[in-house]
């Protein structure tokens, strides 16, 4: 089974999002080990600016010590490693930076299909949370208004369309708030394929909320750098919800 089929399975999901630059080795393995018994679906590995040479280490302790798909979330096209399972192939389809569009695509094709890597084509929407974020400024783009539910569903159906088969919407690293239960809800009504929602999640209700909306996979990152005994709470939020 492809990496990406799994985020087409009919339950509810959970991905950790491990940025190498703020976590040491030792963090990074208890973050796996943690991942593993608690049955996390997915780990996402990236930043938007990785300053420490850190990306392939990083990659191999997850991969030492659990058995969880390692997924890319690149912030630039340096942001490779044949050593993942997947890479999340992003577009910033809620900006209008050409080189967030496709870009920076154009310029990492031939070195990601050199590696084999199985890419995950994926429109990635920025959504207002409240206070500037490191991927806003890195990408030179404005995000969605907060309450803009129907500029977040259209651009959405568009990335359906031509032929993305994820839909990730992000309020960013460091998010004051998180985006909207009506926004989620909205725009998993106007699409089919998987809806993936990250940023300012910080509690297990939080979460709960977000599922509820329509939310597919969550995101959690920076929260468990700090907390990362709490993964076993969040998945069990996601647990019970797929137990119903």
């Amino acid at each position: 089974m492809k990496v990406v089929d799994q985020f087409f399975k009919p339950h509810k999901q959970l991905a950790v999002l491990i940025d190498p630059d703020k976590l040491n080795d030792e963090q990074v393995e208890n973050i796996a080990k943690n991942a593993q018994k608690s049955g996390v679906n997915f780990l996402f590995v990236g930043g938007s600016l990785l300053t420490n040479d850190t990306l392939y280490r990083c990659i191999r302790i997850l991969k030492e010590n659990s058995e969880i798909p390692v997924i890319l979330f690149p912030g630039n096209t340096y942001q490779i490693s044949r050593n993942a399972d997947a890479m999340l192939f992003l577009s910033l389809i809620s900006g209008r930076n050409p080189d967030m569009l496709i870009g920076m695509h154009v310029i990492s094709a031939p070195y990601i299909k050199l590696s084999g890597i199985e890419t995950i084509p994926t429109g990635y929407m920025l959504i207002d949370s409240g206070n500037p974020t490191s991927v806003t400024y890195m990408s030179h783009s404005f995000p969605i208004p907060h309450d803009k539910k129907d500029i977040a569903a259209c651009t959405a159906m568009a990335g359906e369309m031509l032929g993305l088969r994820l839909i990730f919407m992000d309020a960013g690293s460091g998010a004051q708030i998180t985006i909207s239960e009506e926004m989620i809800r909205f725009v998993k009504g106007s699409i089919e394929i998987p809806l993936v929602i990250g940023g300012g999640i910080r509690t297990p209700e939080i979460a709960q909320n977000l599922l509820d909306a329509g939310a597919d996979t969550l995101v959690v990152g920076n929260h468990f750098e700090t907390n990362p005994e709490e993964i076993f709470q969040f998945m069990d939020v996601v647990s019970n919800y797929n137990a119903k």
